[in-house]
């Protein structure tokens, strides 16, 4: 069986899965010194949110994953979060490639100081494809909950206007770069950040269509 049978055979296994187990969601662990772990109640509440809301079967505890290892393939979803430096060795970029390229998704979220950083990281990760900016009528917007404006602005940062860009591959987005909106620090218990219950709820809303976006494409 050659490696990318093996790759879609594991994916279909945990597609079905999914069906009668809950869905898992990870974190994803880098070096560089960037706050991976970031936003620890982030992910709980998001799981929770679709759960209730959407009626989604997501487990809450979520894993932390080295892109290195092999424990990559054990969740449908990634969620990556920095303020700082990341940096992925050459065994991580082919991991993550393989990953991605074999029905995975990645969200990475800008907590703010790590826009130079990624862009320089994904440039490595895939030297063939170009970070885009969604168009607001792209599907990732129009799940459950409709984004007319595409992401919603959660903390001023710079106080520029939020972006959603991609890196799609076969017509589908594989990684997703929420900048300048900060929905982890939405997804936050809002006594964390001193979210308005209007600002963590917008937060939610759009987590929950990423994720209802990479579990249907």
């Amino acid at each position: 069986m050659t490696k990318k049978i093996y790759l879609l055979a594991l994916f279909i296994f945990f597609a079905f899965a999914g069906h009668a187990q809950a869905l898992k969601i990870g974190l994803l662990k880098y070096n560089g010194g960037g706050d991976w772990y970031a936003n620890p109640t982030a992910l709980p509440n998001l799981a929770r949110f679709c759960n209730q809301n959407l009626n989604m079967n997501i487990n809450p505890e979520y894993s932390e994953i080295d892109p290195s290892g092999t424990d990559i393939y054990n969740v449908h979803f990634i969620h990556m979060t920095s303020h700082g430096n990341v940096i992925f060795n050459s065994k991580e970029q082919q991991k993550l490639r393989e990953y991605l390229f074999s029905g995975g998704f990645l969200h990475i979220d800008d907590n703010y100081g790590l826009d130079k950083y990624i862009r320089r990281e994904l440039k490595k990760l895939f030297p063939q494809k170009k970070l885009v900016e969604l168009p607001f009528d792209h599907p990732i917007y129009h799940q459950t909950y409709d984004f007319d404006k595409g992401l919603p602005k959660i903390h001023r940062h710079d106080g520029k206007a939020p972006r959603g860009y991609g890196i799609l591959h076969e017509g589908r987005v594989i990684v997703f770069y929420s900048h300048e909106s900060d929905l982890g620090d939405g997804w936050e218990d809002p006594s964390v950040h001193n979210d308005s219950p209007e600002k963590h709820r917008e937060a939610l809303k759009m987590g929950a269509n990423i994720l209802q976006y990479a579990s249907h494409h």
